[in-house]
């Protein structure tokens, strides 16, 4: 097909993708073309096949092929194109840089975009994680098929292989404690809608889950920001927070936090659950990207168990946006308020998706699956930090693991102004503020590493910042200049 020069400094990822690129505008490769399969291709070129797929990523990343699941890879032609919504008749959830517009943007998935924020995992990550054999045979396990039922509280075979996976982050609960979700938001929906009325305090992280707070708002509810800090909540803000405002309930991402991707150490969650019981507030752990962890990391849930904690998670970010599932964990007494709730809202999760994640649970594949998937992520790590960083981005405090890197612009770098800029150049960015409870001005952007590593994110940067950079310089030689004339 071509060759790639093994002497060249330039990554063999890179040489592939740029091969297929020019193949593509040369129409070498015309508009529909199938190309060859991961292993077809690592096995003519001598590489491996995570080189294939990491040139395939950022090919489908930049619109120039699709992945169409089992069928392959295919060049991109102008009829896909045009079966997308046109952005200007496409209808906006709010407007730009809005917490819920930003949420559209990564599911509506526009063509040619890169998601460089988003919260999400890039398709062709996921389209082997739940196979189509296991829809079949989830069908043919359940006695009634389509006309299967899902009992509110979950199947109870699921519930139990879900208890399994919590004992192995060290949360012991049994069956009778969980409750299966629409995943991580429908959880938030069912805590706020059981436990939560107007004019009721909560607290919240600073920076932290953008979408929520409009959520809590929009029930009336008063939000105290309390200040994340690389090893957790500032625990003098939050205590000063339970004496002044004797809030209802505490949000708290735990391991791998939205947006940073810093982990609590044991010693603030300690103190956390003590100010938690001291001042009689409920505690909802937000768990949704623990199984990108690496290693092992401290939950509330399994320090305190569920004494005044409501632990929950979700399988939608690593396994399938299609399935839709989450789940939460609590004690009997909580979770009957929770279940009677999502029999008001939604009556049951639809059978046919927890069958389908009872028979990937049960093939015991998953564990395999978050292996692949830590190790993807953590090599667009590392790619997408030295990029990012060659491009001027600064990271002070980066986390260990999973999927988001907080880096910091270069001072007089005005964020909102740059995001819209990308965006006008179809590269989706999120200004930090967007993760301020209270909107605060922020120097940082959030970074998604799948997409990241994308070299069109940096190479934008990377101009844009230097344009900065030059202005900078340019303004203090001039300053400088005025001062000697000044001393004439």
């Amino acid at each position: 097909m071509f060759d790639i020069d093994r002497s060249s400094p330039i990554a063999l990822s890179k040489q592939i993708e740029a091969k297929l690129r020019h193949m593509v505008e040369s129409r070498a490769l015309p508009g529909g073309a199938k190309l060859l399969s991961i292993r077809q291709l690592a096995t003519q070129l001598a590489v491996s096949t995570n080189t294939v797929v990491v040139a395939y990523d950022r090919l489908v990343a930049a619109g120039v092929i699709d992945s169409h699941g089992t069928a392959g890879f295919f060049v991109r032609t102008t009829s896909d194109a045009g079966r997308s919504i046109p952005d200007e008749v496409a209808l906006e959830a709010g407007t730009e840089q809005e917490p819920v517009w930003l949420a559209q943007q990564a599911n509506d998935q526009r063509a040619g975009v890169l998601q460089a924020s988003s919260g999400a995992l890039p398709p062709t990550w996921l389209q082997d994680a739940v196979p189509a054999a296991a829809v079949q045979r989830a069908l043919a396990r359940s006695a009634a098929g389509m006309a299967s039922r899902c009992p509110p509280q979950g199947l109870p075979e699921l519930r139990e292989h879900i208890a399994l996976l919590l004992r192995g982050i060290g949360a012991a609960f049994d069956a009778g404690h969980i409750l299966t979700t629409f995943g991580g938001t429908h959880a938030i929906d069912l805590i706020c809608r059981s436990f939560l009325q107007p004019g009721d305090t909560v607290l919240v992280e600073d920076p932290g889950y953008f979408l929520m707070f409009g959520r809590l708002r929009q029930d009336g509810i008063r939000l105290v920001p309390i200040k994340r800090r690389p090893d957790g909540l500032d625990l003098d803000e939050l205590e000063a927070a339970c004496r002044e405002h004797r809030p209802r309930l505490l949000f708290v991402q735990t391991a791998l936090h939205n947006p940073t991707g810093w982990s609590s150490s044991a010693a603030n969650l300690h103190k956390v659950l003590i100010l938690a019981q001291q001042y009689g507030f409920l505690i909802a752990e937000d768990d949704v990207h623990g199984h990108f962890q690496q290693g092992h990391c401290t939950r509330l849930a399994s320090l305190a168990g569920l004494d005044g904690v409501i632990y929950y998670s979700s399988f939608c970010k690593v396994l399938s946006p299609a399935l839709r599932m989450g789940y939460l964990a609590a004690a009997p007494a909580l979770l009957k308020v929770l279940m009677r709730t999502k029999i008001h809202s939604i009556m049951t999760l639809p059978a046919l998706n927890e069958y389908v994640l009872l028979e990937v649970l049960r093939a015991g594949n998953l564990r395999k699956h978050l292996d692949r998937m830590q190790r993807k992520i953590m090599a667009a790590r590392n790619v997408s930090t030295r990029q990012l960083s060659a491009a001027g981005v600064l990271f002070e405090q980066p986390g260990d693991a999973g999927i988001f890197l907080w880096g910091t612009m270069p001072e007089g770098l005005d964020v909102d102004l740059l995001v819209q800029d990308a965006y006008r150049n179809k590269i989706l960015l999120m200004r930090g503020a967007a993760f301020s409870a209270n909107d605060t001005p922020d120097q940082h952007i959030r970074f998604n590493v799948a997409f990241s590593q994308e070299p069109r994110l940096s190479n934008y940067l990377q101009e844009r910042l230097q344009a900065v950079a030059g202005a900078r310089s340019s303004l203090a030689r001039a300053s400088a200049t005025a001062g000697v004339d000044g001393q004439r």
